[in-house]
């Protein structure tokens, strides 16, 4: 049985169109009508810009300032297939943020990339959010003095690997200074990896990936560049319908440009499929360094670990 996570947001009532009646953003008491007006009343300032429940076909991009976009019930305030900048419906390269409550869905763009938040510089925090039926969830630029976040969420239905183009991911950073995973769920990837980050650090940790219902995916978990810190505690499904089924947990697989010596993997579940006549490897090295790989409990056609 896989953990239940961020039920409020999988099970909540469908809600109602944006309200009209009061506006939908409202920063210290004075509402907006539109999100990029209460993004810009923050300015360089501090502040949290209240979402109000709904489907907000919205957008906004912010550019200086600390802002925390938070909603007055969380799953339930809904930014519906809108993305500014060709890139997502929050762009954020402000002085930090956090998202807490929101859902992001129907993110499409041009280049394959639609996410619910692109993520060029700066600390983010992402709690009690859902992310779904997009190319991406979250994307991030390269700020390696910069931390991101991820708690209680859950990315759902997921990347997307055609077209020709670049393939997208559930979670996609470059190389941040550390990335942080909690208490979250993936699940039902529609291609790509479910978390690829080029973080320098990483703590991904207490986390289910669900691929029982995945459709073309590829790792579990990619650190193309390779990593230190810690996988710990995680239960890993690998799914039938896959692009690459060779891996769970991929270190150093496009280059070395991170150390790894040290990167613990303890405390984790991982199988396969009933009924598939296959195996794979839980963790496959490119690193070449000493991983601290402890013990994991492992179902049948799983191998601890394979250098390549």
């Amino acid at each position: 049985m896989l953990p239940l996570l961020a039920l409020p947001l999988l099970f909540a009532p469908a809600p109602l169109p944006a309200q009209t009646g009061g506006a939908p953003y409202s920063v210290d008491g004075r509402g907006f009508g539109r999100l990029q007006d209460a993004v810009d009343a923050i300015g360089e300032g501090e502040g949290t810009i209240r979402i109000a429940p709904g489907y907000h076909r919205d957008c906004a991009v912010q550019t200086a300032g600390r802002i925390a976009f938070v909603a007055v019930e969380p799953g339930r305030a809904i930014f519906d297939g809108v993305a500014c900048e060709g890139k997502a419906a929050l762009v954020l390269r402000g002085a930090g943020a956090r998202v807490d409550g929101l859902v992001f869905q129907n993110m499409r763009v041009p280049d394959g990339n639609g996410a619910g938040i692109r993520l060029e510089t700066s600390d983010l925090d992402v709690v009690n959010s859902l992310f779904r039926a997009s190319e991406e969830g979250i994307l991030t630029a390269d700020d390696p003095d910069a931390s991101l976040t991820i708690d209680r969420s859950t990315f759902s239905r997921l990347g997307r690997c055609d077209r020709g183009l670049s393939c997208a991911h559930s979670v996609y950073t470059g190389i941040y200074g550390k990335v942080v995973v909690t208490r979250t769920r993936f699940e039902k990837g529609s291609g790509g990896h479910y978390l690829k980050t080029r973080a320098i650090a990483v703590d991904i940790n207490d986390n289910s990936f669900d691929d029982t219902q995945g459709t073309g995916t590829n790792y579990m978990i990619d650190l193309p560049s390779g990593s230190v810190g810690r996988i710990a505690n995680n239960l890993f499904v690998q799914g039938r319908d896959k692009e690459n089924y060779s891996a769970l947990i991929a270190v150093a697989a496009e280059e070395r440009k991170n150390p790894s010596r040290g990167l613990s993997i303890v405390g984790n579940r991982a199988s396969l499929p009933a009924g598939i006549d296959r195996k794979s490897v839980f963790v496959a090295d490119w690193s070449g360094e000493a991983l601290a790989i402890g013990a994991n409990e492992l179902g049948a056609g799983l191998m601890r670990f394979e250098k390549r």
